[in-house]
């Protein structure tokens, strides 16, 4: 199947085209516009990536720090998965509103449920600053002179970006260090619960499954942003209106064909696709089975006793959650590693 892979990551772009692999930042698509064209792609990279116009960027939030979420709907209403709004459910949930199991669907914008703390950021704009930031560094310069003086002229551009508004501003060496990007995002606070579907179908097969293909699981719930009334972030209140966002996505409901182009937009977190052989020797033989076999012991105690009780079963069931799906994620990628024999790889 002809596919392309597209992620952001804090914010990076992963782009697997058969023999091109790597991490790609959004702004930097035009680079790949003819091949991913070619491949079926109809957007341009301007309509992916654009500081000028609205694009697809904008219909992509970072949901609660560490999830992906999709705004499908010109009243900020926002898809992620279950797993990512479980806790966010779990925290609205009790004995007489066991919404973890049972599921839960506001009616009316007035039953939707205001989370604490629950953010949705927007990028902005990706910018290399690699030149303006290594400004007055000259070859021979040690190590912590270069760092004292990227991380003067760090402050001066960051304060820059965000001066006169409520926007964000992160840089992030890329490239082990060659490169900088700075990040400036557009954080939302007020996200509400809208919709989730019973544990039994958002969390079919528990977290063990989550790390395997295929899933049969309706892994999927429905948030919406809120902003003032001059479509600006702003903290909970009743006085907050739906978020009008500058583009969503239209949902489909045509399905999709063999070997049609795919495109994926996201934030998936880091990559150690660059690790020594002699590191991932130590992954697989005394990290790995350090975090699984603590997790074993962990989830042999939880589990117990949210089986015992309602309660208990409720107000762990996100830390068990979590610790599962660590426990499966690593497990796999120890059979992974040695299925594929990468130390044996990384030595050639």
């Amino acid at each position: 199947m002809k596919t392309i892979l597209l992620f952001i990551s804090s914010i990076l772009i992963s782009v697997t085209l058969f023999a091109h692999e790597g991490m790609w930042i959004p702004s930097l698509l035009r680079a790949l516009e003819d091949d991913m064209q070619a491949k079926g792609l109809k957007l341009s990279a301007e309509d992916i990536y654009s500081i000028n116009h609205s694009s697809l960027k904008d219909a992509i939030v970072h949901f609660g720090g560490g999830c992906t979420a999709e705004v499908v709907s010109n009243q900020g209403l926002i898809l992620t998965n279950h797993h990512c709004g479980f806790y966010n459910i779990q925290q609205h949930s009790s004995l007489e509103h066991d919404y973890l199991k049972d599921g839960f669907w506001a009616m009316t914008k007035s039953e939707e449920l205001v989370n604490e703390g629950l953010t949705a950021t927007f990028i902005v704009r990706i910018e290399d600053i690699t030149e303006k930031l290594n400004l007055g560094i000259v070859n021979g310069m040690d190590v912590t002179e270069q760092n004292i003086i990227r991380q003067r002229n760090s402050q001066d551009l960051l304060k820059k970006a965000v001066k006169g508004t409520k926007y964000e501003a992160v840089i992030k060496p890329f490239f082990y260090g060659n490169e900088f990007y700075m990040i400036v995002t557009k954080t939302y606070e007020d996200v509400r619960l809208v919709g989730a579907p019973p544990s039994a179908i958002g969390k079919f097969g528990g977290d063990t499954d989550n790390w395997v293909w295929p899933r049969h699981t309706g892994d999927f719930s429905v948030f919406r942003i809120y902003a003032d009334k001059n479509n600006k972030p702003a903290k909970p209140s009743v006085e907050n209106v739906p978020y009008q966002p500058e583009k969503w996505l239209p949902v489909s409901l045509e399905g999709v064909e063999k070997d049609e182009f795919t495109m994926v937009f996201g934030f998936p977190g880091t990559t150690q696709q660059y690790l020594s052989s002699r590191a991932v020797e130590d992954y697989i033989n005394v990290i790995n089975p350090a975090r699984i076999e603590m997790r074993k012991q962990s989830l042999s105690v939880i589990d117990a006793a949210m089986e015992n009780s309602d309660a208990i079963r409720i107000k762990y069931a996100s830390k068990q959650s979590r610790i599962s799906n660590a426990y499966k994620k690593w497990i796999g990628q120890n059979l992974g590693l040695k299925k594929k024999d990468v130390v044996h790889r990384k030595k050639s």
